[in-house]
């Protein structure tokens, strides 16, 4: 192997971004009024988000331009490598056929591929004269990467953090100050979401669903105040997808394509980020990619759950959603891969995955994490807890591949780092790390309170 790291020049980075709706077999079903039950319009959801995000959430187009002065901000640190993890093939004795590689999304200020779309968001709501936006972050890597943009275009922003990772994660609520933010844990005493949560159970951990209530809330109580969302949304994973069209000119450069791209998955941003682009190339040119998307198991909405229509939150604010979920009632176990504690996945990962455009995996905490230290002692870097899940998916496809004899070029997407969650490695090392086991009696229970819609 010649090189290990493979990086684009800047006149090379891609100067648009990707809409899979373009391409898709079927169309995402429509988003539709929570009390009509009718498709939501551009006026009610202009209400809540940024005017031009709306826009790009209900597009159509193929390739989206992407601004200059967004562009400029991403050069900070794009383009991301990809990088051979050729000392983890070592550490697996991986024969010279199955190759591995990572796309290195933890580079980023904020240690993760959340600025990619925090920092578009920010510069469309200071284009439309907004000065106030609010958000939700599970783990804090999409709080952190929101308070970094709304500061560079002089947003105010408040942050609802689940309580659970805003305990376990201290630094990151230090990170999101030092950029200007607000941060609550939640629930909070803040919103009528968080206190009737709170009065029911004070000790609630939270969770994103709970977040996105309180967020939304104060976004409807504050006309002057728009909501910015980090993962789900269509508007999200088009920024998303530079990840993959990074991928695809850095692969040509090293001569080899991957049979398998592999993501992690919460609400869809990073896996579709990534795997998108690889799709186009199979719908498109009758690549045979295989897309993979690592979920926990305490939190299996693809797995395990419904295609059905839901809410986003748990107070009931959003329209309802058509997604694989686990019912929005549906409470995760505090695993430390706070940014995969989403009950639903988003409507164009929802549609794939239902078209089988796409597999699933899901994958237990204790597992996740070994791979993570497996990782960070071959490879050099501490992985978030989330990104661990793609690891072991990668190692495992890895695996599978040696015992069948066949060669395979493996590509994951390591979407953050871990050094802010060491709490995570600290409870792993010790032994007091546990996985967590879901019946099928407690999906059903909120399953079966869903709507039937879809």
């Amino acid at each position: 192997m010649k090189t290990k790291k493979i990086l684009l020049p800047d006149n090379e980075l891609p100067r648009q971004w990707y809409n899979i709706v373009a391409d898709m077999p079927n169309r995402p079903l429509p988003l539709l009024h929570p009390g009509t039950k009718q498709p939501v319009t551009k006026e009610l959801m202009n209400r809540i988000f940024v005017e031009e995000l709306v826009h790009q959430e209900m597009s159509t187009e193929r390739f989206i331009d992407i601004p200059e002065r967004v562009q400029d901000i991403y050069r900070i640190w794009r383009c991301t490598p990809l990088v051979r993890a050729s000392e983890l093939e070592k550490a697996l004795d991986l024969p010279s056929g199955i190759k591995i590689y990572f796309k290195n999304e933890s580079v980023s200020p904020a240690g993760s591929h959340k600025p990619n779309s925090a920092v578009p968001q920010a510069y469309y709501a200071a284009a439309q004269g907004l000065n106030r936006m609010t958000t939700e972050t599970g783990g804090g890597q999409w709080g952190s990467a929101m308070s970094m943009a709304a500061e560079m275009f002089g947003l105010d922003l408040r942050v609802y953090m689940v309580k659970v990772s805003y305990e376990q994660k201290p630094y990151r609520k230090s990170m999101m100050n030092t950029w200007g933010a607000d941060v609550f844990p939640s629930p909070s005493d803040t919103t009528e979401a968080g206190r009737k949560i709170l009065a029911e159970n004070p000790n609630d951990g939270g969770s994103l669903g709970t977040a996105i209530s309180e967020a939304v809330e104060m976004v409807m109580t504050h006309p002057d105040a728009r909501y910015c969302l980090g993962s789900v949304m269509n508007h999200v994973i088009l920024h998303q997808t530079i990840i993959g069209e990074e991928t695809l000119r850095q692969m040509e450069m090293t001569g080899d394509y991957p049979d398998v791209v592999i993501g992690c998955f919460g609400g869809g941003s990073n896996f579709g980020g990534i795997a998108f682009p690889f799709l186009r190339e199979n719908l498109a040119k009758g690549r045979k990619t295989r897309l993979i998307a690592a979920e926990p198991t305490c939190c299996p909405k693809l797995t395990r759950g419904k295609f059905e229509y839901d809410f986003g939150d748990v107070a009931g604010f959003t329209p309802l959603i058509p997604m694989f979920t686990l019912g929005h009632e549906f409470h995760p176990a505090d695993i430390h891969a706070g940014g995969l504690r989403y009950h639903g996945a988003g409507t164009t990962a929802s549609q794939l995955y239902k078209d089988g455009l796409f597999e699933a995996v899901d994958i237990e905490q204790v597992e996740s994490l070994a791979a993570g230290v497996l990782f960070a002692k071959t490879e050099g870097i501490i992985p978030a807890p989330e990104s661990t899940h793609a690891i072991r998916a990668a190692i495992d496809e890895a695996e599978k591949a040696r015992e069948a004899g066949e060669d395979r070029t493996i590509v994951f997407n390591l979407s953050g780092h871990g050094v802010i969650d060491l709490y995570a490695y600290e409870q792993y090392l010790s032994g007091a790390l546990k996985n967590y086991t879901l019946s099928d009696a407690e999906i059903a229970k909120t399953v079966s309170r869903l709507e039937k819609l879809a």
